[in-house]
């Protein structure tokens, strides 16, 4: 399926919602920290409700971490700074998909170390600064899966 990288997420019930997003789609989730709240925090656990026993949740110390966890696959840096609209790929099995903290986004060395045709982006009006963490995160899983003809095998 697909890897889900939240970098320094901040918000709980974003997170917990990733949890069940991912949980239900079979995507596997990754957490760089420092994270902004306790992984037992107790809007986590409402969010995620029990989803959490059914989830692939891994915590990584640092990026760099995560970076070599995942390997050599694609990546692909959800932002509003992406230079392609999200449903412009084709995407694979195996895609990674990394989203920023709900504050102030991936910061520079990130999002630089993404190629430039894998930066996304997900079309707003113009006023509008940013949409929610964990709506962008299923906007994107769901277009990838769709992709996929919504297959639940693992790649």
């Amino acid at each position: 399926m697909f890897d889900i990288v939240l970098f320094e997420p901040e918000i709980p019930p974003n997170t917990g919602n990733v949890i069940r997003l991912c949980a239900n789609t079979g995507a596997r989730l990754h957490l760089v920290e420092p994270l902004g709240f306790r992984m037992d925090a107790k809007g986590l656990r409402r969010a995620g409700m029990d989803y959490a026993e059914i989830a692939q949740v891994t915590v990584h110390p640092a990026f760099e971490h995560c970076l070599q966890r995942l390997g050599q696959r694609r990546w692909f840096a959800c932002s509003t700074r992406g230079l392609r609209r999200y449903d412009e790929p084709v995407f694979q099995a195996g895609d990674v998909f990394l989203f920023g903290p709900e504050t102030r986004g991936l910061p520079d060395s990130v999002l630089d170390a993404c190629a430039a045709r894998r930066r996304l982006r997900i079309p707003m009006r113009h006023a509008a600064r940013s949409l929610n963490l964990s709506n962008a995160v299923a906007i994107v899983l769901y277009e990838a899966w769709r992709q996929l003809d919504f297959s639940l095998s693992p790649p």
